[in-house]
């Protein structure tokens, strides 16, 4: 299992990267003025670390007590990620819709378009993380009840 010290880079990593791309396109997409996308994202970054942060707490100790792993198969990250997405949506629609004093539903198709960066992005950063920061094998080491505990497998422990 990640440690909390470890979540954090994490969310760090993927906010900073995403606040750099994000704007720039929906700038250049949408033809709205950069500077004030700019200052959206970042306030909208700032929720989403929180969110990334907590969200991605909860599953590790959820697939843990669960599962036995913290690992996740293709479905189950497609399904994180969408998870993740769908609860961000409830926090930032208001506010991308007093921001830029659209509708709500003006606010939905916006946010739509970010969604849609962000699923993509938050799949590949992901699996890209996971990739450059594995868990050490003690992180993952578990022992069944009926297996017997060998010097090996306790020096791991």
């Amino acid at each position: 299992m990640r440690t909390g010290s470890d979540r954090l880079r994490h969310a760090i990593g993927f906010e900073l990267i995403g606040l750099m791309l994000c704007p720039l396109i929906a700038s250049w997409v949408m033809g709205m003025q950069l500077l004030e996308l700019g200052k959206l994202a970042i306030m909208l970054s700032v929720i989403a670390t929180a969110w990334n942060y907590v969200y991605n707490l909860l599953v590790d100790k959820l697939m843990q007590k669960l599962l036995g792993r913290t690992q996740k198969s293709l479905p189950e990250r497609v399904l994180h990620t969408l998870v993740f997405e769908a609860g961000l949506l409830l926090f930032v629609l208001p506010l991308i819709a007093w921001w830029l004093q659209i509708s709500l539903k003006q606010a939905f198709l916006l946010d739509m378009g970010f969604v849609i960066f962000y699923l993509v992005y938050a799949f590949f950063y992901n699996w890209a993380y996971d990739r450059m920061f594995t868990i050490p094998a003690a992180a993952t080491a578990t022992i069944t009840v009926d297996e017997p505990v060998t010097h090996e497998k306790a020096s791991v422990l």
